[in-house]
């Protein structure tokens, strides 16, 4: 190979590597960043947790978690459905859009609320794509969050099924169907 095919082949890596090396300090100081805004946030609200960093995929998890005696204070966070969660978790997100300048795609979870979320997700994903099959009728599903609602249509996905998002705003929710449909 000559010295300027090695070049033309050398150089792409380089560039890759250089591009991937960004990528993950730019994950890692968005996790920074927002572990210091949700820490801030718990002294203000004067209460007790510990703050969890996990990269996945890309993106950005932070979890808070307490000891058993700090749990019940920390779910007052959650709130009903998850809503104060998913504020937290906005706001968040507009914390590091303002210390970066770039949007943030993190999830945040306290005391496991996404995490057991998740598995009845997964649950009522599973029985709309058995009453599909059952009836070959469409299933609507209640409304929820985008982020619930990408956990929903990639398990109707993994079950062969196809599942579009329908409505405006808060009401936006999922409409599971036949494949072909």
């Amino acid at each position: 190979m000559s010295d300027i095919d090695q070049s033309v082949v050398s150089e792409p890596a380089g560039t890759e590597v250089e591009e991937l090396e960004d990528a993950v300090s730019s994950i890692e100081e968005e996790g920074d960043i927002a572990a210091d805004y949700l820490e801030e946030l718990l002294d203000i609200a004067d209460l007790d947790g510990d703050i969890d960093i996990e990269v996945r995929g890309g993106r950005t998890y932070i979890s808070i978690v307490g000891e058993a005696e700090d749990e019940k204070a920390l779910q007052r966070l959650v709130g009903s459905n998850g809503e104060i969660l998913d504020s937290l978790q906005e706001l968040t997100r507009l914390a590091v859009l303002t210390a970066t300048g770039n949007r943030s795609r993190l999830v945040l979870d306290i005391t496991g609320y996404r995490q057991g979320r998740a598995g009845e997700l997964k649950s009522i994903a599973e029985a709309a794509v058995q009453k599909v099959r059952e009836t070959g009728e469409e299933v609507p599903l209640e409304p929820m969050s985008a982020y619930e609602r990408k956990l929903v249509h990639d398990c109707v996905a993994a079950l062969g099924m196809h599942s579009e998002s329908d409505g405006e705003g808060s009401r936006r929710h999922i409409v599971v169907s036949n494949d072909d449909a």
